[in-house]
């Protein structure tokens, strides 16, 4: 067998191995329990799909179990309990994933299974019609929640024509068109051994995870086309504000600003991207940490400032996304409808504070530890393990990143902060939800 392997100086080490036919192998060996968790990562995900096929990643990620060539949906499920196994799957913005854990005398055969899923699901037209009706449903109840309205309408107003402006779940429209006939298309495309990565942790050895997976995945063989280059429509900033009267007992306000993706060059070779290959964005570990300081749990500034001195925030919060390509940077507050004049102002007065007034070194320092503190914490079981340096190999930026990232928080200054958000919280796109006068008056005054 021919395959190039690493390994990162990470504790416990990290083994990074490719396989003859393409399969990124990483391989974590952690025997303080008998437990081995899995993840495998296609790179794929809903940015791989057009406008009216919105939904079809989630569609194959709800029917990819429901049958094989050679087993049912209740054969798969059986075989899956009769271990005391768990098996799942889920699709993103930017990959596609299998998760499986199992204790470490079964992994072989939980092995086998996973491969059978892989290569050889069926997608039968009744499950697939299920599944339809199923996430039928969970759309028309989103559109029913606030904060899902207020965000699916920021998210279509900062990407335009580009995939990220729609939900994962697809729209009513779009859901309703697809057949199996194009989950089989979906599979046929990106789940092929040259785009996949499979992540491990637990009581294993190396060499033996090697075997294995060559023994298993070994003669699964990438198919004559090349993989598929994926061209984007470009996202541009032209910064809008709108709002959907709704009969709500409280009004959402959505600050949203266009910030970096984890790399500034999308084109790095993700099968050997590292920080020194992957062209990672020199502020993302600044926003990262600015995303932190703003709504990052009770002593965040938003929480503290907007909703325990002043009362004006029933929730408060901001998120900084990771992402392949261009991502976003969100602020976002409930209050009561009389009060969302001023909760915008102060939600907004919040966002251009830092561009002028410098966190203090104790402020900067809590930030820090906060980010830093949670970052270890996330990475305990073998699950999140296996799903983090999983996670880094499908983004591209390697398994370096994790020492990487790390350094980089703890660099920043109070002036790099500054400096970032004069460059991207700037003026933001406005997304409004509740009682009709009180958001589409504040429109309407811009």
């Amino acid at each position: 067998m021919n395959f190039a392997t690493t390994e990162a100086q990470l504790t416990p080490p990290i083994h990074r191995i490719t396989l003859e036919n393409g399969i990124v192998l990483l391989v974590t060996e952690n025997p303080t329990a008998d437990i081995i968790a899995t993840r495998i990562f296609v790179r794929a995900g809903s940015r791989w799909e057009a406008p009216h096929q919105a939904g079809l990643s989630h569609l194959v990620s709800a029917v990819l179990t429901k049958g094989t060539e050679t087993l049912s949906s209740l054969a798969i499920a059986e075989q899956v309990e009769a271990l005391g196994a768990s098996l799942s799957t889920d699709s993103t913005t930017d990959y596609f994933l299998v998760s499986m854990k199992c204790v470490s005398p079964d992994f072989e055969e939980m092995l086998h299974l996973m491969g059978e899923i892989l290569r050889s699901p069926v997608f039968p037209e009744a499950e697939v019609e299920l599944e339809q009706r199923i996430t039928l449903q969970a759309i028309r109840s989103q559109q029913e929640q606030p904060f899902t309205v207020a965000f699916d309408q920021l998210r279509k107003s900062m990407y335009g024509e580009h995939p990220y402006a729609l939900s994962g779940l697809g729209t009513e429209e779009s859901v309703t068109q697809l057949t199996a006939a194009d989950l089989q298309a979906y599979h046929r495309t990106h789940f092929r051994p040259d785009n996949v990565i499979i992540s491990l942790s637990g009581r294993i050895q190396v060499e033996t995870a090697i075997a294995l997976v060559e023994k298993v995945l070994g003669d699964w063989q990438p198919p004559s086309v090349p993989l598929p280059v994926l061209t984007l429509p470009p996202v541009k900033c032209q910064p809008t504000r709108h709002a959907i009267g709704q009969d709500t007992q409280q009004s959402i306000l959505m600050l949203g600003y266009l910030a970096p993706p984890v790399m500034t060059q999308n084109q790095a070779n993700q099968a050997t991207g590292t920080p020194e290959t992957a062209a990672l964005s020199e502020d993302y570990a600044v926003l990262k940490l600015v995303n932190s300081y703003l709504g990052n749990g009770l002593s965040s500034r938003l929480f503290v400032e907007l909703r325990e001195k002043r009362g004006l925030a029933y929730e408060v919060s901001a998120f900084y996304t990771t992402r392949l390509d261009v991502s976003q940077f969100v602020a976002y507050m409930g209050t009561a409808p009389e009060n969302t004049a001023i909760a915008l102002e102060g939600l907004q007065a919040e966002l251009d504070r830092l561009q002028t007034t410098p966190l203090t070194a104790e402020d900067l320092q809590a930030a820090k530890n906060k980010v830093l503190g949670q970052y270890a914490l996330g990475k305990q079981t073998n699950a999140q393990i296996a799903q983090t340096f999983g996670w880094y190999e499908a983004l591209g930026v390697g398994i370096a990143f994790d020492e990487y990232f790390q350094t980089q928080i703890a660099q920043v200054t109070a002036e790099q902060i500054q400096t970032v958000a004069a460059q991207y919280l700037k003026t933001p796109y406005l997304s409004l939800v509740g009682p009709g006068r009180a958001v589409h008056e504040l429109v309407e005054l811009a």
